[in-house]
């Protein structure tokens, strides 16, 4: 169930309350990817105490795979499974198959794959998908779709979008005829999709808020179209699908994305961004990007970020850390992805705390300014 609190007056922002099984969930919200079933680096005690994450999110597409449905069913269920007691949501594996275009076929029935890992040949189904889901037992999961590429004709999209839509209404029927396993309610949230047509879009949306879901997820953008393309998406999706459930915009994005995407009306955000860039020494901070490798930083004993709320960014200085992940050390990768996620969450919360005040626009408007800039 979604609780909306208060509307922003000027922008679509929004702060509400997503309630689970597994604790509520206060929006916005950016959700860490830990997608088989671990946030890499991340011990869960940090995930709470440094991050202070409400839920993450896992991949469908990988836990089948590896450890495989049956061994999380035999252990309870993921929250069990990988000792988090906390929400969890799981992707569909749709954007993975789809990402396999070298190894995999669509059928009307569902997708032909062979596995990344041994090269294993498997069929994803929209009752399968929606099995391994229940088996898996997150608190939040996603209908199958396709994930058009970018760019797409627009015969490709409308296509590939009426898919989806065929799929999503087997996965619908899928989940009325099946019960939780492990006692606790679990959320289908459908996926917008349409490339960048418009036209395309306004009709899947009404195809997802039709289907009477407890949430809509806007799927197939920050694929590679500009940004200013995808925020246009997010307008005209978000005019249809409806204000009293939650929006969840998958796989987006920057931190100015972020706060772009509230602006227009969205709750809930993923992207491998800030752990992925974080081990490779991309930093984000309240003063602007920071790639820690340069030599700039060899000498700078100043802390990460001194405006972070995370014990660990105010206490290992840039030089440190610039030693760390030059030289290849596990730790700088861990320091680094606590402090990005630290930054991500706490980001998304100060919004909801400006939504709440009625001071966001013009604040969103400054910090869009200050941490879009390459420091």
């Amino acid at each position: 169930m979604f609780s909306l609190e208060k509307k922003d007056g000027v922008t679509s922002a929004r702060a509400g309350v997503l309630h689970t099984a597994h604790g509520e969930i206060q929006t916005p919200v950016f959700m860490p990817v830990g997608t088989g079933a671990t946030v890499k680096g991340v011990f869960h005690r940090d995930l709470k105490r440094e991050i202070n994450a409400s839920v993450i999110l896992a991949n469908t597409y990988h836990l089948y795979l590896r450890p495989g449905a049956d061994i999380i069913k035999k252990a309870g269920g993921v929250h069990r499974f990988m000792s988090w007691d906390r929400a969890v949501l799981t992707d569909s594996g749709g954007y993975q198959v789809f990402s396999l275009a070298a190894n995999r076929k669509l059928t009307e029935e569902g997708a032909i794959f062979r596995s990344h890992i041994d090269g294993s040949k498997h069929l994803f189904t929209p009752e399968g998908v929606i099995d391994i889901q229940r088996a898996i037992g997150a608190d939040i999961i996603m209908a199958f779709d396709e994930c058009a590429p970018y760019p797409s004709d627009h015969a490709y999209a409308k296509k590939s979008m009426e898919l989806t839509h065929r799929w999503l209404d087997r996965c619908v029927v899928q989940m009325g005829r099946t019960e939780p396993l492990y006692g606790t309610e679990q959320m289908l949230f459908p996926i917008v999709q349409g490339s960048v047509y418009g036209d395309l879009r306004k009709i899947s949306a009404e195809k997802c808020a039709s289907s009477g879901m407890p949430g809509n997820a806007i799927g197939g953008l920050s694929v590679g179209e500009p940004a200013e393309q995808m925020y246009e998406m997010i307008e005209t999706v978000n005019e249809i699908l409806p204000e009293e459930k939650p929006r969840y915009l998958m796989g987006v994005g920057t931190p100015a994305n972020l706060l772009e995407g509230i602006a227009r009306g969205i709750d809930m955000f993923d992207c491998v961004m800030p752990t992925r860039n974080g081990r490779n020494g991309m930093m984000f901070t309240s003063e602007g990007t920071i790639n820690i490798r340069n030599q700039r930083w060899a000498e700078d004993f100043s802390p990460i970020d001194t405006g972070s709320h995370s014990e660990i960014s105010r206490t290992y200085s840039k030089a440190y850390l610039r030693h760390l992940v030059i030289s290849g050390e596990m730790l700088g990768a861990q320091i680094a992805t606590i402090h990005n996620l630290a930054f991500y969450l706490s980001l998304v919360r100060e919004a909801r705390e400006r939504i709440l005040e009625g001071t966001f626009g013009p604040w969103k408007e400054e910090t869009v300014r200050k941490i879009s800039v390459r420091v």
